[in-house]
Order: structure tokens, then sequence, then C-alpha cells
């Protein structure tokens, strides 16, 4: 496989990649062919299999002792509960700041903006069970995470997520890929601007536009006690807190999923950072694309070391505290791998460069499965996962 490692001045490297399997999909339909008209603001279709079930397999086999590095991370539910109460000591302190004064935008960006990112990767780690053995365990606690994001969320994020593993890159179920529509209308600086500022809305809406899970008693037990917070926040507790207290904790989600350092990693993931030649382009030449992207830089300490992502999408059941450790025994893996040195640099080159947009993003016409059910007008190739694999 040909990858690409972007630094920090936008330029790129072509590197060997072993183990990465570059078959044809099996049973996958063709892909919209590209005119030369339509190819340079097309999504980058591929026949390719996602590398990370390959890469899986493959270090697995050199080293079988990653596999002692999968199960749940103690220290997670201490650290979700110190941010818990970090948001809501502020939520306090700032009950009666004026909501349009700088003090209030100031704490709810620095302050307020990083800790409601560190939840969403709390949720995200919580959702893969990795902070308890038990799985209920883990959508319990989910839920007590998602208490200063301010909205209900926690049980929704969980089977689109899970379906974006199992089906990544998969028109139709893996809800990460931006709509056409938002390719269309998007596709300026401008568009991008406003993609990258509201981006948090983009990932809270989008999923229901591309399908639907069922509503499950952990949704209704999640929006029950979500509402019950904000409305003890309001209307039972004066004195202690006000409408600003959850003011302070909504905006404080917007902004984390807005122009934030930590909102980088939301582009730095999956978008395609690099100058796609046109034999490469043409999905019948079957030569994989680099569509996971790992960051190793300091705002991992924040964000449960999603930056991690190659680590991340090749192990899921691995906790962010042991992916450093993977890395280092699986270095020549990992190596040659697409990376990015700065969040930040990436929104700015995202907005900016006009060789990168909404469609800077690999697609398959099949394969994966979705997880949790739904309205799906997209058969999946796969269509007999188990629970067990589901958990896993």
């Amino acid at each position: 496989m040909a990858s690409t490692t972007v630094t920090s001045n936008g330029t790129a490297k072509r590197k060997a990649v072993n183990g990465i399997s570059n078959g044809h999909a099996n049973g996958a339909t063709a892909p919209p062919k590209n005119t030369d008209e339509q190819k340079e603001h097309d999504f980058f279709w591929t026949y390719t299999e996602e590398p990370h079930r390959t890469r899986r397999l493959a270090i697995i086999k050199a080293y079988p002792e990653v596999l002692k590095l999968c199960g749940a991370e103690p220290l997670t539910k201490y650290v979700v509960a110190g941010v818990v109460a970090l948001q809501v000591l502020c939520a306090h302190l700032l009950r009666d700041t004026p909501f349009w004064s700088w003090k209030f935008w100031a704490v709810a960006y620095v302050i307020g903006a990083t800790s409601n990112q560190n939840l969403f990767l709390a949720i995200h780690e919580i959702s893969h069970n990795l902070a308890f053995r038990s799985p209920l365990a883990n959508r319990l606690f989910a839920i007590f995470a998602n208490l200063p994001i301010g909205l209900p969320y926690s049980a929704s994020f969980r089977p689109y997520h899970l379906t974006h593993h199992k089906s990544l890159g998969v028109d139709g179920l893996d809800t990460d890929l931006p709509t056409a529509l938002e390719a269309v209308f998007l596709d300026s600086i401008l568009g991008k601007a406003f993609f990258c500022t509201f981006q948090i809305l983009f990932y809270a809406l989008r999923p229901m536009a591309v399908y639907r899970v069922p509503f499950t008693w952990v949704h209704w037990l999640n929006v029950a006690v979500q509402l019950s917070f904000d409305y003890a926040l309001i209307a039972l507790l004066p004195g202690y807190f006000s409408m600003n207290s959850v003011l302070y904790l909504i905006l404080s989600s917007f902004l984390a999923g807005s122009l934030h350092p930590t909102a980088g990693h939301f582009i730095a993931e999956h978008y395609v950072y690099e100058n796609i030649s046109d034999e490469a382009r043409n999905p019948e030449n079957k030569i994989p694309l680099p569509e996971t992207y790992s960051y190793y830089g300091i705002l991992n300490f924040f964000t449960y070391n999603v930056g991690l992502h190659n680590e991340h999408h090749d192990f899921p059941a691995i906790p962010w505290t042991r992916l450093p450790k993977l890395n280092k025994i699986a270095k020549e893996f990992y190596d040659p791998l697409p990376t990015h040195e700065s969040w930040v640099y990436v929104i700015w080159q995202f907005i900016f460069d006009d060789k990168i947009g909404m469609t800077s993003r690999v697609k398959r016409k099949q394969g994966g499965r979705v997880v949790g059910g739904g309205n799906v007008a997209t058969k999946a190739k796969v269509a007999d996962w188990t629970a067990d694999e589901i958990e896993a």
C-alpha cells in the first residue's frame, strides 16, 4: 500500500507499507466513474478492503502479545469523574456572569471546550466498553459522562460510531462521511470555514439524515437523566446554579466542536491530505489510498490519545492508555503510515487549501455492517454479526 506522511508545511512523502491488503472487496459494485470534469471534486472511490482489519491480523500474527493490551482501563472512570466535577464547578462559578461577557466566553473556550471535548472522547472510549468490563456499566457511565455536555448524546453516539468502525467509508452506512448536500454547498473557503465553525452540529444531525437507529431504553434514560440534570441546575438549586450554568455547558460543547485546537481531530482522522494521482484515483487500478491519519502531539493528553487513530481503528478493544504501547510494539507497521503534526494546522489547511475539501474522503459502495439496526436502504455485505462480534 502507498501512504502519505503529512508534515507541518503540508508536503507529503510516499512510503511503502507492508501488510496492507489491496485486494478487491468481495461483492463490491462499481463506484461512479470519474470524468475529467468531476474527478477533482468527487470522493475517492475504492474497491479495496478497509485497511484496519488486514493490518490487525498481520500485527497479531507478528506480535500475538498485543492481545494482552485489550480490556477495560480503570483509570478512565476517575478521569471522567474529575472532568465532570470541574465542569460543574465552572457552571457554579459562572452562574451570575453575563453570557455575553468576555470572561464567560474565555472560560467556556479555554476550560469548558477542552473539558467537553475530553468528555466527548471519554464517551467514545466508553462506547467500546473500555471503562468497565460490564457492557451495562459502560452504557450507564456514558450517561454520567454526558451530563456536562448539556444535551443527550451518549446513547445515540454508540451505534453510529460502532457502525463507523464496522463500515469505514461505506456509502450510506458510515455517517462520518460528508453527505452529497454538504459536498455541493460547502465546497469553498467560506463553506469549509462554516463547516469547521459549526461541525459539531453536522456530526450531531448528519447521522439521522443517513439512517436512524431504533430508540431503546438506554436512549430514553439518557434523555431523562440529561433533562433532569439541566432542570436541577436551572430550577432546583437556586443560589448554586442558574440558567447561565446550563448555557455555559452547552456553549462549551459548541466550542469544543468548532474552531478549537482539539476539534482538529474530527477532520484529521480520515480526510485525505495529499494530491492523488489520476492512476490512484481510478478505482479500477485498486491502489489503496491513505484513509486514516494519526497524530502524536501534546493534545492527545486532553483527548484520550484519539490522535493514535490508526492504532485505534486497528485495535478498538485496546484502551487509550495502552495505544502508545501498541505503537511501540508494532512500530514497523505504524511508522510508515500517514500522520499529522498539528491539529490546528489541519483546520487551517482544510479551509484554505483548495485541494482539500468536503470530498477528500475515501468511499466504498458496499461492505461493513450497520450496528444497532435501523432503517437503511443500503444493505450491508455481512449480515450475520453476532452480539460478541459487535461488542468486540
